[in-house]
């Protein structure tokens, strides 16, 4: 049965890392595609200018609009090709954000006056475009949920994985302070004049096998992969949080894995042979 373990939740940082037990690689990577892929955000799609007399032309402005990440309220929005209006526009798949400056400084992402405030700018301090004295900017933009498979704006953070280490110190080994100082992510320390594991940082091990080449005798040290467990990082974007991320993403795998079931049963069905004329 698989089961996880939460092993750091920073808020502020908006990172999150876990431990999922008893899968395999294929689930695995199943999340953390659909993670990046799968799970919708805001991002500004459309840009209407009604005046730009600063330095950069309207293309680069509105590229940076669109990378500009949106907080994003999964709950009043739907994706356009599910949304009732089939995707022409309405208040529950698009809002509209506007902007207006006229005067000399830096315009920053905070600015943006959006007409939902649960959906604005992530990082206020973003610099758009600095402008001279006298010099005007004026739009109304478009935000709408995408996928990051469409555009890497829609992408809600980075998500990775790697196998839990499984690490054995099978001999005494004989250079124990070469070992210390070749592993890159301190897993090791020395206790006694012996070599032993530094628990606190041995989930840190990417298997980079230096302490396997360096030690001696040959053998005395034994790396290898776990793979029914895998630790998992998450980094949001700030758009969602991260443990909001894991759980749209299985919400995903769910629906599509539901979906395909009841295809196959569709497919599966008998089908009634007609009856021959007498």
């Amino acid at each position: 049965m698989m089961k996880t373990e939460l092993l750091k939740l920073d808020k502020k940082q908006k990172k999150l890392s876990f431990i999922l037990k008893n899968a395999d690689a294929a689930f695995a990577n199943a999340i953390r595609r659909n993670a990046i892929e799968e799970v919708p955000v805001m991002a500004i799609e459309n840009v209407e200018f009604r005046n730009n007399s600063s330095v950069l032309y309207d293309e680069i402005i509105a590229h940076r609009l669109g990378l500009i990440p949106l907080t994003t309220d999964l709950k009043s929005y739907n994706l356009p090709d599910k949304c009732k209006c089939n995707g022409k526009g309405c208040a529950q798949c698009q809002l509209k954000l506007k902007l207006k400056v006229i005067g000399q400084g830096v315009v920053y992402a905070s600015e943006i006056k959006s007409t939902d405030p649960k959906v604005k700018p992530v990082y206020p301090k973003t610099p758009i475009v600095k402008m001279l004295k006298g010099q005007k900017l004026e739009f109304e933009a478009t935000a709408i949920l995408g996928r990051g498979k469409e555009h890497a704006k829609w992408c809600p953070g980075l998500v990775y994985y790697k196998n839990m280490p499984i690490i054995n110190i099978n001999k005494k080994c004989k250079n124990p302070d070469m070992v210390v100082e070749q592993c890159p992510q301190g897993v090791f320390e020395v206790k006694n004049n012996e070599l032993v594991l530094n628990k606190d940082n041995l989930l840190k091990c990417h298997l980079c096998n230096a302490c396997v080449d360096i030690c001696e005798p040959k053998g005395a040290i034994t790396v290898e992969n776990n793979n029914k467990d895998f630790i998992f990082y998450v980094e949001s974007w700030g758009q969602l949080e991260p443990k909001e991320i894991i759980t749209e993403a299985l919400k995903i795998i769910k629906d599509t894995s539901d979906e395909f079931i009841k295809e196959i049963k569709k497919k599966a069905k008998p089908q009634k042979k007609p009856k021959k004329k007498k």
